[in-house]
């Protein structure tokens, strides 16, 4: 295996590399972004971000 990620120029580490998707709690928050995006564009990221800590979310503008 080695032999053959040297050839290849390859990682051996990124062969083991496994992908993980996004968390449901996640997909969501994204959804209700999107949500208040559409409803209030013109709302920044500290306005949706204090909407949110209002729903009862634990969130911060990032």
């Amino acid at each position: 295996m080695r032999r053959q990620c040297e050839l290849l120029w390859v990682h051996r580490s990124g062969l083991s590399y496994e992908p993980v998707g996004p968390h449901p709690e996640d997909l969501q928050l994204m959804r209700l972004i999107d949500e208040m995006y559409l409803r209030w564009p013109f709302y920044g990221s500290r306005r949706m971000a204090k909407t949110l800590r209002r729903q009862g979310y634990v969130v911060n503008r990032k």
